[in-house]
């Protein structure tokens, strides 16, 4: 019997990718074998949540997925472990402007039960205002349970937990104190991506052994719910194996690493051989029928990948043969002629599409994106997907209706991205999931290529 909880935060910032990373890493440490998820589209906090449990996390986002969808990649990967960990995302009912893409929103579809992270510093009593507030906004949210973080003292603690239990019948479950050990660091796009921080082990075990003395593990387990199995009418995984029919190259270094692993499955599910290599460090792509370059920093790997003429000359080597190549954001930036950093230098790139990206400096593009393609590896020309921009970078000029890969429906049908020959680039991000022909739609490109070599 799988059990499930969500562990959301009453707003960013209050330290929810801390503690949910320490539950995870305490769970396991009982020699639980724990599932983490991560809602909504992020890329960086998944790291994190990974390796605390040494397992894949897998993202959850009930805007760009259909329900039945959500319920399929939640059962696949939770039911095969002991514990089913979810952190939320921004505050509890934050998400697109419907409700959808939020943890409540999550949690009324997944019926898990939340535990809420509070950040007590700076009050005593009204913490218990808040907690009813969010107990109260919205009573088909089961939230069971209290974390209180960012606590000065013992005495502190007791007020704070003594007036949130009295109001609102809630039990407190842990209340971490102030320490500057379980601070993750952050930059431009926020947190530092584990990626980065091979030698971070340590950094893992403290957080696992401060969330095993001050969180009661067992009554949060007691509280968890039963995962249920989930039968679906249409699953986007194939239910019988397809056979291996194309190869596709995966850029993967400390460059690009945006990728959703259900978008990589469903890939390999469908019959692709994914052949990972690295932009920075390789010399030349491998044998393949497609590229997938996602998201990531390229802007501070600028230099290096400028550096490595050989893999920009080799990718457009590949573009001049005609294979597939299908760029994200990070990978538009790779993508195209040049990429100037936050310092004003400009360093050189593959040059296959239109694109100068600026590293712009003030202001961050975020948000989900609903596009109409205009013919991609992903969709036929007029068909519509869900999907979500996450960049710091901007363009020197946009991109034109000319030659465009999508139109953004949402932000009164502009262009985005490029397609130029076999090459398609965008800033949008894809959750492969979110329709059952994207993956299948991209093997069949690969394998189209190979059987006309």
């Amino acid at each position: 019997m799988t059990r499930g909880l969500i562990v959301a935060g009453t707003s960013s910032g209050v330290g929810k990718t801390t503690i949910t990373t320490g539950i995870v890493g305490a769970l396991r440490a009982r020699s639980l074998r724990v599932q983490p998820f991560k809602t909504g589209p992020d890329y960086i906090d998944p790291t994190y949540l990974a390796r605390a449990a040494g397992m894949p996390c897998r993202n959850l986002d009930s805007w760009m997925l259909p329900d039945d969808t959500v319920r399929e990649l939640f059962t696949r990967a939770a039911l095969p472990a002991d514990v089913a960990v979810v952190e939320g995302v921004m505050g509890l009912f934050d998400g697109h402007a419907d409700g959808t893409g939020s943890a409540a929103h999550l949690a009324r579809l997944l019926r898990l039960p939340v535990v809420l992270v509070v950040d007590a510093r700076s009050m005593a009593q009204s913490a218990a205002a808040l907690v009813l507030g969010f107990q109260q906004f919205d009573p088909t949210v089961r939230i069971v349970g209290v974390i209180l973080n960012r606590i000065a003292s013992e005495r502190h603690a007791r007020v704070c937990g003594e007036a949130i239990t009295a109001r609102t019948g809630l039990p407190i479950l842990g209340a971490i104190p102030r320490t500057e050990d379980a601070t993750i660091p952050e930059r431009h796009l926020g947190l530092v991506p584990d990626v980065e921080s091979p030698a971070a082990d340590r950094w893992f075990e403290g957080l696992a052994q401060l969330a095993a003395t001050h969180i009661d593990l067992d009554a949060l387990l007691a509280l968890s719910s039963e995962v249920e199995s989930e039968l679906v009418a249409e699953p986007v995984f194939p239910s019988t194996p397809v056979a291996t029919r194309a190869r596709i190259a995966i850029a993967r270094d400390e460059a690009f690493h945006f990728y959703y692993r259900d978008s990589l499955d469903l890939l390999a599910a469908q019959g692709a051989e994914l052949r990972p290599f690295s932009l920075l460090a390789d010399g030349d792509v491998p044998e393949c029928d497609a590229i997938y370059i996602g998201g990531g920093f390229p802007e501070l790997f600028a230099a290096d990948l400028a550096a490595n003429e050989a893999m920009r000359g080799a990718v457009r080597a590949a573009a001049a043969r005609g294979l597939p190549i299908y760029g994200e954001c990070g990978g538009l930036m790779y993508l195209g002629g040049g990429i100037t950093d936050f310092d004003g230098r400009r360093h050189a790139m593959a040059d296959l599409v239109p694109a100068e990206s600026v590293m712009a400096g003030s202001r961050l593009t975020l948000g989900y994106r609903e596009v109409e393609s205009r013919g991609t590896p992903l969709l036929a020309a007029g068909e519509r997907m869900r999907g979500h921009e996450f960049h710091w970078s901007g363009l020197a000029a946009p991109a034109t209706d000319d030659g465009a890969a999508y139109r953004v429906l949402d932000q009164d049908g502009r262009a985005d991205g490029y397609r130029v020959g076999s090459v398609t680039a965008t800033y949008v991000h894809a959750h492969l999931a979110s329709r059952a022909d994207l993956a299948p739609n991209f093997v069949a490109t690969a394998a189209a290529f190979r059987d006309m070599q």
